[in-house]
C-alpha cells in the first residue's frame, strides 16, 4: 500500500486497496445501488450482498449504516416518499382546481416511472416495520395533497368540508387507478384518458 494511503474498511477486498471513502459517500453509493437493483430487478432481488457488490462496498458497510436489509428497505421507503412529494409539489396549474389535478397526474407519472419503488412504498415486505420517522415522511406527502384540496375548497372548486377526509378520498381514488394500471388490469384503450375522466368525475362529484 502506498505511504500515506489509509485503507477503506468498507471497501470490497476483491476490488483491491483504495483510499478511505467519506461515510456520506458510502451511504449514498449504497442507496443508489439499492435503488438501481429495485428499479431493474425488483425488491425480491435486493439483498445485502447484491447491494454491497454493486456499490463496491463490503457487506459489513450495509450493516453498519442500515443495520441490514430491513434498514435499507426503510431508507428506500423514505426516499420514495420524498421523491413522490417533490414530484407532486412541482406540479403546477393556473388555478387551485388545476393544481390539484396536476398533483394527481404527477402521482400517476411517478408510479409509472418507478413501479418497483412504488410497490415497495405501498406494499412493503412483511418484515419491514416502518418507524414513526419514516411514516412521517409519507404523511408529509399526503399533506401536499391535503393542502391542494384545501386550496380548491377555498377557491370554490370543490365544496367546503373536512379537508383531510376529502384529500383521503381523492388519494384513495388515485391510488386505486394507479394500482390497477400497474397490475395490468385495465380494459379501456387509453389509460391516460380514463385516469383524467376519473378525476373529472370525482371532482365534479365533490363540487356538487
Amino acid at each position: 500500500m502506498p505511504s500515506g494511503q489509509v485503507p477503506d474498511p468498507d471497501a470490497d477486498p476483491a476490488a483491491g486497496p483504495r483510499r478511505r471513502t467519506p461515510s456520506t459517500d458510502v451511504t449514498r453509493s449504497l442507496l443508489d445501488a439499492a435503488l438501481e437493483i429495485l428499479r431493474t430487478e425488483g425488491a425480491g432481488r435486493l439483498t445485502v450482498r447484491a447491494v454491497a457488490g454493486r456499490a463496491g462496498v463490503a457487506p459489513m458497510g450495509v450493516y453498519s449504516r442500515f443495520d441490514g436489509k430491513t434498514g435499507l428497505l426503510e431508507a428506500l421507503f423514505v426516499q420514495g416518499f420524498e421523491r413522490l412529494h417533490t414530484t407532486m409539489a412541482a406540479a403546477s396549474g393556473p388555478d387551485a382546481r388545476s393544481r390539484l389535478v396536476a398533483a394527481c397526474h404527477a402521482y400517476r407519472s411517478f408510479a409509472a416511472a418507478n413501479p418497483h419503488h412504488y410497490q415497495l412504498m405501498f406494499q412493503p415486505p412483511a418484515r419491514l416495520e416502518v418507524g414513526d420517522g419514516a411514516f412521517a415522511v409519507a404523511r408529509a406527502t399526503f399533506a401536499e395533497l391535503e393542502a391542494r384540496t384545501h386550496d380548491a375548497m377555498t377557491a370554490g372548486a370543490i365544496r367546503p368540508g373536512d379537508r383531510t377526509e376529502t384529500a383521503q378520498q381523492i388519494w384513495n381514488a388515485v391510488h386505486g387507478c394507479v394500482s390497477l394500471e400497474l397490475s395490468g388490469i385495465g380494459f379501456t384503450p387509453d389509460s391516460t384518458a380514463t385516469f383524467a375522466a376519473t378525476l373529472e368525475t370525482l371532482l365534479t362529484g365533490l363540487s356538487a
